[in-house]
């Protein structure tokens, strides 16, 4: 290392790099001092030593918080690298303690977080209380975004949805859901035992954000057939959904699982499974490197992975 290297070094401190990946992440210096428990005037005060230290701005900042300068956005990426190399030092290290403890960021997709997520993850935390887990839910892209620039250590997505966007990630297998269409009851596709998607064309729909990879299969189906898909309103969660298909808005498609979960009890609406082949989707785990995840997230992932399988043989 060079002197002026071994100078750079000394003025950039971790602290001031986990303030300033928080408030690109948070989007404003208020969340991100929420997040981090620290004062607002000290987070800025962080940021703008930072900017001093490496003589450049990194944020624009304006009323609704900030934004990323060129440099800003360089820096981001260097120091997710730098602090997710920190982790794995942590993690490995960790191997030498008794147990299992630590910290695992995990993004997922709706279909994720509402089907399977919460036994899963509520079991793993029962045999290791002194881990923590972040979990967020995404859409698929962002969940291999994120996994792919380090601001998590897992995904828990569709990603062969997505095509070559997640070609660079690791992927295993966890769980298979199937997609159904929900109508009210009164409905005249309620009628059918099974349904081809394209029968549902000529109805309104009541349609997901438009990245979600429900949304792009739809509509690569629709493409197939020749058809366009009548989109009345989107909606952002699939609660949304069921409660404007059940006023009457139209149709819409979600995982069989999830429709049973959220409808317990309910004789609103009926879903009916597709017998497109595009409508058995394979939910997988995806990592950058499952060799080189922290201790924990590597534990975490043998638990996902043996209460997928436990589920396939007693299926």
């Amino acid at each position: 290392m060079t002197i002026t290297e071994r100078s750079f070094a000394r003025r950039i401190d971790l602290t001031s790099l986990q303030l300033f990946v928080a408030v690109c992440e948070a989007g404003s210096i208020g969340k991100a001092a929420e997040r981090e428990f620290i004062a607002a005037s000290a987070v800025s005060k962080r940021l703008a030593d930072l900017e001093g230290a490496l003589g450049t701005a990194l944020l624009y900042r304006h009323a609704r918080g900030v934004d990323l300068t060129p440099a800003g956005q360089a820096l981001l990426h260097h120091a997710r690298s730098v602090l997710f190399g920190l982790e794995k030092m942590q993690s490995e290290l960790s191997e030498y303690a008794d147990g299992v403890r630590g910290h695992v960021r995990v993004h997922a997709s709706i279909s994720a977080v509402v089907q399977f997520l919460p036994e899963d993850l509520g079991g793993f935390i029962h045999q290791h209380p002194e881990v923590k887990i972040d979990l967020e839910e995404h859409l698929s892209a962002d969940v291999i975004r994120a996994v792919q620039e380090g601001a998590a250590d897992l995904g828990v997505c569709n990603a062969g949805a997505l095509g070559p966007s997640g070609a660079l990630l690791q992927r295993q297998p966890y769980r298979t859901d199937r997609l159904a269409l929900v109508v009210p009851q009164a409905h005249v596709l309620a009628a059918f035992q099974t349904i081809d998607f394209a029968d549902t064309l000529d109805h309104d729909h009541v349609g997901l954000d438009a990245n979600s990879s429900i949304a792009l299969a739809m509509h690569q189906a629709a493409a197939r057939a020749g058809r366009a898909i009548r989109l009345r309103i989107r909606v952002s969660g699939l609660d949304a959904m069921c409660r404007m298909i059940a006023n009457g808005l139209g149709v819409g498609v979600m995982p069989m699982r999830a429709f049973e979960l959220m409808q317990s009890g309910s004789s609103a609406l009926r879903a009916v499974p597709f017998t497109d082949g595009w409508a058995t989707r394979a939910i997988e785990l995806i990592a950058r490197d499952f060799g080189t995840l922290p201790v924990t997230a590597r534990a975490l992932v043998a638990h996902l992975t043996a209460e997928a399988s436990a589920e396939r043989l007693a299926a």
